[in-house]
């Protein structure tokens, strides 16, 4: 049976012949990423920049975008609105919301509170009211910052263990790079950078290294095969074997997230923006970038760069 093929099976790119070109493009993503988060930071969300959290329960079933518009009217400040499920807001559904504001200028955390709470009425029963102060929000996000920073060095070491220290080296320097733009692109979009950002971040450093990694194990396997080739042709023949697979699993992956942008609302609007993005520059870096990096680093295991490009 004949399958249906979009792309080649395998391809032939000189992959290193193009990586000066790879390079520039992502020194130019690192600037502009590095530019925008020094110079115009984040618009750090609930999370890490303090405000209120409400948990309401209503007799019916909420409509969520009237909530929203009805706080928003009364000059709440980066109003969000989402559903919560589970035991008694199962019944009727959707009959639990949850609600955060920033508090505007001229009020704090308690006063905004109060008038969300005068804002719903009877007509809703307050579960829960949590407000977070500026100095829980800041030490929030700076944990937020090292535990991104600690996961990435930690996927390098074990890349480092796994093959040798210059595999890690590689790692190290393609996954940074993937959770660093996609910081930038944050910031350059000015998107609510929260919590759940953190994880978009973290989930992209996982999906980086996995692309890396498989780059990295095709070249070790072809080591073996091929122990004359020269270090170029090593990594052409084995980026030109996986780039196929890594083009479709990128694409699969992101088909699977497009719903998300495009029917998770609001909620779910930035989070999915961001992984897209990160999918994109991921795969580049992968397939240009940690591979390419070994022509500049020692010879592993005392065998000779012959590279000659």
């Amino acid at each position: 049976m004949t399958f249906l093929r979009f792309i080649p099976e395998t391809t032939n790119v000189d992959f290193v012949k193009w990586r000066y070109v790879a390079f520039a493009i992502d020194a130019l993503l690192l600037i502009v990423a590095a530019a925008f988060i020094f110079v115009k930071g984040f618009n750090l969300g609930i999370d890490f920049s303090g405000g209120v959290l409400i948990e309401a329960k209503a007799a019916h079933t909420i409509d969520i975008s009237g909530v929203r518009g009805a706080l928003g009217s009364r000059g709440f400040n980066d109003i969000q609105v989402q559903y919560i499920g589970g035991g008694t807001c199962d019944k009727p559904a959707n009959s639990c919301v949850l609600i955060r504001a920033k508090p505007p200028g001229n009020k704090n955390e308690s006063e905004v509170a109060d008038s969300i709470k005068a804002r719903l009425g009877p007509a809703y029963v307050i579960r829960n009211s949590q407000v977070i102060g500026p100095k829980v929000s800041g030490e929030l996000f700076h944990d937020s910052v090292m535990a991104t920073l600690l996961a990435v060095v930690l996927i390098s070491l074990y890349v480092a263990v796994r093959f040798e220290w210059q595999y890690g080296v590689g790692a190290l320097v393609a996954t940074g790079h993937d959770v660093f733009v996609t910081a930038g692109f944050y910031s350059v979009l000015q998107l609510d950078f929260s919590i759940t950002s953190v994880a978009a971040l973290l989930l992209l450093a996982g999906y980086s290294i996995n692309d890396t990694v498989v780059v990295f194990d095709r070249i070790r396997e072809n080591r073996r095969k091929f122990k004359r080739m020269p270090l170029a042709d090593l990594i052409n023949l084995s980026t030109n074997q996986i780039a196929t697979r890594t083009t479709l699993v990128s694409a699969a992956t992101a088909l699977a997230i497009l719903p998300l942008l495009f029917f998770g609302g609001p909620a779910l609007l930035d989070f999915s923006a961001a992984i897209l993005f990160g999918i994109v520059v991921g795969t580049f870096s992968s397939t240009y970038v940690a591979a390419a990096l070994l022509l500049y680093l020692p010879p592993i295991r005392g065998r000779a760069h012959e590279a000659a490009v």
